[in-house]
């Protein structure tokens, strides 16, 4: 199970593609809206979520959390006890944790980014504490997957669907939707 987490003025591009990626490659998806079902994106598109955080109960099931940027979908996220304690259960038992845009800085504040190679958008590199810059797009470090924004979303899911299930899945779907 995948838990994507969707706050109100989350970059919906960045949230969506990935659980479109992770769906076409057989995994189970679950959008977490943070205090409602129904979440505004960042260019107001109403999206449904399929439960709220205070239905996600326990984490023992996860096999990703996937935090999408956005503005103030990042900062919504950042102040969510349910995502607090989601990234800290998946850091603890080195269960894959992404994020993208602006949300590696919920990783950056949280400490979980110290010594590790991480992206984000660039005006957020301030916030990621400790971390090893490079000059990927989307990058991983161990359990740890970072992107640098919308454009590199599909990349992104790519690389979570990769780590969650293997490369010859993430292949087939890139494969499938014509991906160079």
């Amino acid at each position: 199970m995948v838990y994507v987490f969707l706050a109100n003025g989350f970059e919906e591009i960045e949230a969506l593609t990935p659980v479109d990626v992770l769906r076409r490659g057989g995994v189970e998806v679950v959008t977490v809206g943070i205090g409602t079902k129904t979440v505004v994106g960042s260019h107001n598109i109403i999206v449904q979520a399929d439960i709220t955080d205070s239905e996600l109960t326990n984490f023992s099931g996860a096999e990703a959390v996937v935090l999408p940027g956005g503005m103030p979908g990042t900062l919504n996220l950042d102040a969510s006890g349910t995502v607090q304690k989601a990234i800290r259960y998946c850091d603890e038992k080195g269960i894959v944790i992404g994020a993208i845009c602006a949300a590696p800085s919920v990783l950056g504040r949280a400490g979980m980014l110290r010594n590790k190679k991480a992206v984000c958008f660039p005006s957020f590199e301030s916030e990621l504490k400790g971390y090893i810059p490079t000059d990927d797009y989307v990058c991983r470090d161990g359990h740890i997957i970072t992107a640098r924004g919308m454009g590199v979303s599909l990349e992104f899911g790519l690389m979570l669907l990769s780590a969650v299930r293997n490369t010859a899945v993430s292949d087939k779907v890139k494969t499938s939707v014509q991906c160079r």
